[in-house]
């Protein structure tokens, strides 16, 4: 998903409009010395701001704005009118800040500011060293927030994987299907981390951890001290146990080097069989799809995705892939694979050139259990992402944290949420007692269909849908015991926005 909508349309901004035409809380997209401007009035207050998310290039005029902040329409990133800063993942980058000038009853955007540099931190209480166990999107959103903090001293990054941090949704996405160049997919170049002094070690294991004596031992023999330590391992997928399981055409797809694997097989291959009907597996039949491959998916439930979106969107979504060519076995799952062939469970037979497991994922808790932390289904952590042991945080798809939305812990896998506990993670390391209760959110895009999910409903009892699906256009409101947990939307992104707001003021208020 991106857009052209840094295209300045709309008033001269720097020729003035009218103060009074401006609602408050209302919002004016124009343009300023050939820069597409977002004007936003708070109260007495004008703020200008760059129009564009530098996440995916969202219009932040079809946003919402919350207090001094304004929220994007597609992936919820968060900035600030005052200053532009991204305040929130999934963007990094912050969007150009104006002067703005009244006079005379109207308002001028005048010149762009410069963005202000945090002041090092000095005090005497922050750890001289920092460690970060991971290489995905809580590790590199946590080191990049400690540097934006005024962070100064050492920072390392020890990454098991062979490429660096990169923009993990694209990769059974826009990248798989064709349609997304592969230089969109590094989240920073490697130039970035040296700049930063961030010390990015990849293909970088860590076989234990002693939190006594605060050390990592590497799987290399080489040993490592810190001062304080993120655990951000993320999770691996879960991988299939049956005959021919582990030959060469068999794909999972988890990292860049996976996605990569499968392009190339895309280039040989005429008949792929995905198994698993989860986003992951539903997504990479839309991309195989896109590349003109025939596509079967096979999954052991009868309606897809019922138990996250409920039985109507699940029926929808099957008639959607159908409608592009895609055949389901459901109710099934796969006995064997062989050179040309995937044999089910049924006994039916499908021929494949390529097979991809799209059946979870678990989360990666093996270093911290054997260092005595504390485990419940993940790496237990508190309302500030800290584990059972001292100087030690978790962060992304391993961390289990008390809800207060749901009156219960949670485990999420989901990027934009790995992001943002990095970031939370990284000021609570810094000593910010910040409680982690950003409300979860995620996105799936299949062919020209989007889905945002906002909230989190492990369980629910009902579903209501607010709206036509097949006009791809409604909420759908999930509620255990009467209680709103989350809500999915389909052409109603500010509707997306407004429940997260909903859902935050709920918390605030107990």
């Amino acid at each position: 998903m991106t857009s052209d909508s840094a295209t300045p349309t709309g008033p001269d901004l720097r020729q003035g409009v009218v103060f009074g035409d401006l609602p408050d809380g209302g919002m004016l997209t124009g343009h300023a010395g050939g820069e597409a401007v977002l004007l936003v009035r708070r109260g007495e207050d004008v703020f200008a701001i760059g129009a564009v998310c530098t996440h995916y290039g969202g219009p932040l005029a079809e946003g919402l704005v919350v207090g001094e902040t304004v929220r994007c329409p597609w992936h919820h990133a968060c900035f600030s009118l005052r200053s532009g800063e991204a305040l929130r993942a999934p963007a990094l980058n912050p969007v150009s800040c104006f002067r703005v000038e009244r006079r005379n009853g109207s308002v001028y955007v005048q010149e762009k500011l410069d963005q202000a540099a945090a002041p090092a931190l000095t005090s005497p209480t922050l750890p001289r060293s920092i460690v970060i166990v991971g290489g995905g999107a809580a590790a590199n959103a946590a080191a990049e927030t400690l540097r934006n903090e005024g962070y100064r001293g050492g920072i390392t990054m020890l990454s098991a994987d062979h490429s660096g941090p990169c923009d993990r949704p694209n990769l059974s996405k826009g990248f798989l299907a064709g349609s997304v160049e592969a230089d969109w997919i590094p989240l920073r170049s490697p130039d970035f981390y040296k700049e930063h002094d961030i010390d990015l070690k990849l293909a970088t294991s860590v076989a234990a951890l002693d939190p006594s004596s605060r050390k990592l031992r590497l799987a290399d023999g080489g040993e490592l001290m810190y001062d304080a330590l993120l655990l951000a391992t993320g999770a691996e997928p879960v991988r299939l146990n049956l005959p021919g399981g582990d030959l060469a055409h068999v794909h999972y797809l988890r990292t860049l080097a996976d996605s990569l694997a499968i392009v190339a097989k895309t280039q040989a291959s005429r008949r792929a069989v995905v198994l698993g009907a989860s986003f992951i597996g539903l997504e990479v039949a839309a991309s195989l799809r896109a590349r003109n491959i025939e596509v079967d998916v096979v999954a052991p439930e009868t309606i897809p995705m019922e138990r996250i979106l409920g039985a109507d969107a699940g029926n929808f979504l099957c008639q959607l892939h159908q409608e592009h060519g895609v055949k389901f076995h459901l109710g099934t799952t796969a006995a064997s694979i062989s050179a040309q062939r995937v044999i089910l469970q049924n006994g039916e037979t499908l021929d494949a050139d390529l097979v991809v497991v799209g059946v979870g994922v678990r989360p990666s808790i093996e270093l911290a259990e054997q260092a005595g932390i504390l485990i419940d289904r993940g790496v237990a952590v508190n309302a500030y992402l800290e584990t059972s042991a001292p100087g030690i945080f978790a962060a992304g798809d391993i961390a289990r944290w008390p809800d207060r939305l749901n009156g219960e812990s949670i485990r999420v896998e989901h990027f934009i949420v790995a992001e943002r506990q990095g970031q939370t993670a990284a000021r609570n390391i810094l000593g910010a007692r910040e409680r982690f209760d950003a409300i979860p959110f995620f996105w799936t895009e299949q062919y020209d269909l989007q889905i945002a999910y906002i909230g989190h409903a492990e369980r629910w009892d009902k579903a209501e849908i607010e709206g036509s699906l097949a006009a791809r256009d409604c909420a759908i409101s999930y509620r255990r015991g009467g209680k709103k947990l989350a809500v999915a939307t389909i052409g109603r992104d500010l509707a997306g926005l407004e429940a997260e707001a909903a859902f935050e003021r709920a918390i605030a208020s107990g």
